[in-house]
């Protein structure tokens, strides 16, 4: 169907083709090797990162949702040490990315240094601090933070403050000045740039609009239909206008096609999207997957309401007794839906998952859904190398995923949750 000459889609036809686009609706691999994470991450093209690590740190769940149970260390090889693949910086938050999209980012780290010369930035405060971080990149190579604080110029005077020192790091790192070399545990390691990133990546130079639109291209083909709203999400673009004047430039090749969403509004009226060109459409989605907070299904809260009708905030800094679904609730997904959010905890001292609660979506169809989310979990557990389930009572799905699980003759026991 068409809309006055513009493709009509229906809401369910648009989630499917999300779906598609960010790799859920292919089939698992019987085994996940680096191949399979380079071809997710050319879908994704970010990998966040987050330091809770309450159940799994949040750049492990991607994979884990779109290809099954895998080794977390394949991802630690390819992602967290130093490697020619990934590196990190600022694409969205603080998230891997390829090293060979260094330069897109040079409009960013230009950014960042106009806002460090500004009279009154705290960079253009702090040169002494930033001179003797340069120095002692200049002649260490690689460092932690806590080899600049063990070394700190004491001696020198009262100028120095070791919290000046790791602002410093990150200024310089947001400037394109210094990469992040790895991660020892998970703790960062600085280098200059010059040390990490190859000298043809670093020194090519690609303008701010053709980096907008590669960006926004890249963007429509992760979320295979989007609004203006969502390409400019996607990577923090923060420019509504260059975002609007990149589509118009990727209709006009061809790369995007607009189209009409029925149900995404704005008032009484379609909101205006486009389909990329590379977007399919399955006819079904069958399976189910774990999401973490920071997938790019639900990372943008506007987004996620429009195409799963799922309210998303996450309770971290909400107090404990005020939180309605818990520390840190992750989405399922079953089919196209997203049925449920469950907030998990690897208690490793007892090889438990405990699922501290469980709730339903209004879209869940609890009778047909308790057994593929219960399947999901007990394959969660197993994937982090714990032994059994414990559910407590806390949640309107929390005894259906009990009986599914004891139903599955999964390992599983009930706890008592201090909400209940």
């Amino acid at each position: 169907m068409t809309s006055r000459g513009v493709p009509t889609l229906s809401a369910a036809e648009a989630r499917r083709m999300t779906l598609a686009a960010q790799g859920l609706s292919r089939r698992e691999p019987d085994a996940v090797g680096p191949a399979h994470l380079h071809r997710t991450m050319q879908r994704l093209g970010v990998l966040q990162i987050d330091s809770v690590n309450v159940f799994a740190r949040s750049h492990y769940l991607p994979m884990f949702s779109r290809l099954g149970p895998y080794d977390t260390a394949l991802l630690d090889r390819m992602f967290l040490a130093r490697t020619r693949h990934y590196v990190e910086y600022l694409p969205h938050e603080a998230a891997f990315m390829p090293v060979a999209d260094w330069a897109l980012w040079g409009f960013r780290m230009a950014e960042w240094r106009a806002r460090a010369a500004r009279p009154g930035a705290w960079m253009h405060a702090h040169p002494r601090t930033l001179a003797w971080v340069r120095a002692e990149l200049a002649d260490r190579g690689i460092v932690r933070p806590a080899d600049l604080r063990d070394d700190a110029p004491r001696e020198r005077g009262t100028w120095w403050d070791w919290d000046e020192a790791k602002i410093a790091l990150e200024h310089l790192w947001r400037c394109g000045e210094v990469a992040i070399a790895g991660r020892a545990g998970f703790e960062r390691r600085y280098a200059l740039a010059e040390r990490v990133i190859p000298a043809a990546v670093r020194e090519h130079r690609i303008d701010r609009g053709d980096a907008v639109r590669e960006l926004v291209r890249r963007a429509a083909r992760s979320y295979g239909v989007a609004t203006i709203a969502d390409l400019n999400d996607y990577y923090r673009l923060r420019d509504q206008s260059a975002v609007r004047e990149a589509v118009q430039q990727l209709v006009d090749a061809g790369e995007l096609e607009p189209v009409v969403v029925r149900g995404w509004q704005r008032g009484d009226r379609p909101l205006p999207a486009w389909r990329h060109r590379a977007a399919t459409l399955p006819r079904r989605i069958e399976r189910a997957a774990l999401l973490t907070p920071f997938d790019p299904l639900v990372w943008f809260r506007e987004r996620a309401l429009r195409v799963f009708d799922f309210d998303y905030r996450i309770e971290i800094y909400v107090p404990a007794d005020r939180r309605r679904y818990g520390y840190y609730s992750l989405p399922v997904l079953v089919g196209d839906r997203i049925v449920s959010r469950v907030d998990l905890k690897a208690d490793r001292s007892t090889s438990t998952l405990r699922v501290q609660s469980a709730w339903w979506e209004p879209h869940a169809h609890p009778d047909a859904d308790a057994a593929p989310l219960a399947a999901e979990l007990a394959r969660a557990a197993g994937w982090q190398g714990l032994e059994r389930v414990s559910v407590s009572g806390w949640g309107d799905a929390a005894d259906a995923v009990a009986r599914a699980l004891s139903g599955a003759d999964a390992a599983v026991a009930r706890h008592v949750h201090p909400r209940q």
